[in-house]
């Protein structure tokens, strides 16, 4: 019983209260990553400079829809991950 219970609570959590510092710029960085890919490589896939990935994975510029879907076809992502 307890069990169930404990579940059904973790279940009630909005992912924003487990992550609270979870934003477009955190997921682009870890979806790279998970493609074992560098800056330079994903800007090299998607059309940027390395310095305009860079930006956007420290929140320096923001992710347009359109580049949000850009990069989730590089990345094997759905788009609104990044927005």
């Amino acid at each position: 019983m307890g069990a169930k219970r404990i579940t059904a609570e973790l279940k009630s959590i909005p992912w924003e209260g487990v992550y609270p510092d979870f934003n477009g710029s955190v997921a682009l960085r870890g979806a790279r990553k998970r493609e074992t890919l560098t800056q330079k490589e994903l800007a090299h896939l998607v059309g940027v400079s390395q310095t305009h990935i860079s930006e956007m994975e420290h929140g320096k510029r923001p992710i347009g829809k359109e580049m949000a879907r850009t990069l989730a076809k590089a990345l094997k992502v759905n788009y609104r991950v990044f927005l």
